[in-house]
């Protein structure tokens, strides 16, 4: 068992929000799902306040080395949220983490207030991908505005908070700081990288219907393992880790840079049972090399 911000999980691997549809899947597979479900935690899809449609399609373009994405984080907001999805994700058998997202410090901090009285969530993760309305900063690119935003969402729960870290800013180490200081109980790294692609018959025009997209998938693994470390170099919180990981080897990979769980995301696109394989892989890793110095560090830490 792996002890997570006090949450108790069977192994190290979990999804990357919005990489996993786990109420369509139960669709398709029925509670088959549910016998052999890939994940040690389950992480929403983000809410918003109101709903969303997401972004005009063309929403996706694969690459040699994975794929951009432009989906628009579409949902039903939180009411739709609390009717019709909680309920389902409830019966997953895994601890159930929500990822939330406003432009407001108080568009979040009433999302957070909501679930905060919802026994079926474990842990919330902070989406800071947004622009704050206020002053068109990214909330999570800037130290003192990701400041802001925990000091208010803060005090409306004890369940922990995790912060989702975009790799678009000058230092996310510094943004990791941060959130240490204004508490957070975790973070997770990285995000998409923003990218595009251009429309094969439209000259000069981009392809993806919101123009540019998340950058995802193998091309991204440098990036992350080079990002988890910075990060773990600066904070002692716990590390979700996550960016093209394929196989056990490369879920290791980050454990050894400082992630404590890893996230897969775009590789369930092409397996959806691949977490469960990883994470059988990687416990052969970690078996081999039980006593590196970040199990140490993991140890002291929880």
């Amino acid at each position: 068992m792996i002890e997570f911000c006090g949450i108790e999980l069977e192994h190290r691997i979990v999804n990357g929000s919005g990489t996993f549809d786990a109420i369509a899947a139960r669709r398709v597979f029925g509670d088959a799902l549910l016998e052999r479900f890939p994940f040690a935690a389950f992480v929403s899809k983000t809410v918003t306040l109101e709903p969303r449609q997401g972004n005009a399609p063309p929403r996706l373009w694969e690459l040699p080395g994975g794929m951009i994405n432009s989906i628009g984080l579409p949902n039903k907001g939180l009411e739709g949220y609390l009717r019709e999805d909680l309920p389902q994700l409830a019966e997953l058998p895994v601890p159930l983490i929500v990822n939330v997202m406003g432009s407001r410090r108080e568009d979040v901090a009433l999302l957070v207030s909501a679930f905060a009285e919802r026994d079926e969530v474990a842990a919330l993760e902070l989406n800071v991908s947004c622009p704050n309305v206020k002053t068109g900063l990214i909330m999570g690119a800037d130290p003192v505005e990701l400041a802001g935003l925990l000091d208010a969402v803060r005090p409306c729960t004890d369940k922990p908070l995790i912060v989702k870290l975009t790799p678009n800013c000058a230092s996310p180490a510094d943004v990791a700081a941060a959130a240490e200081a204004h508490g957070a109980d975790a973070v997770s790294l990285i995000n998409t990288l923003r990218g595009m692609a251009m429309d094969p018959h439209r000259p000069g025009e981009p392809w993806l219907g919101g123009g540019t997209g998340g950058v995802s998938g193998p091309a991204v693994r440098a990036v992350a393992l080079s990002q988890v470390r910075e990060v773990r170099g600066r904070v002692s919180l716990p590390i979700v880790g996550m960016g093209g990981v394929q196989s056990g080897r490369h879920a290791d990979d980050l454990r050894q840079v400082g992630a404590d769980l890893v996230a897969i995301g775009t590789e369930s696109f092409r397996d959806p049972l691949a977490a469960a394989r990883i994470a059988a892989e990687m416990s052969r890793f970690t078996e081999a090399f039980p006593a590196n110095a970040q199990d140490a560090i993991a140890v002291v830490r929880h």
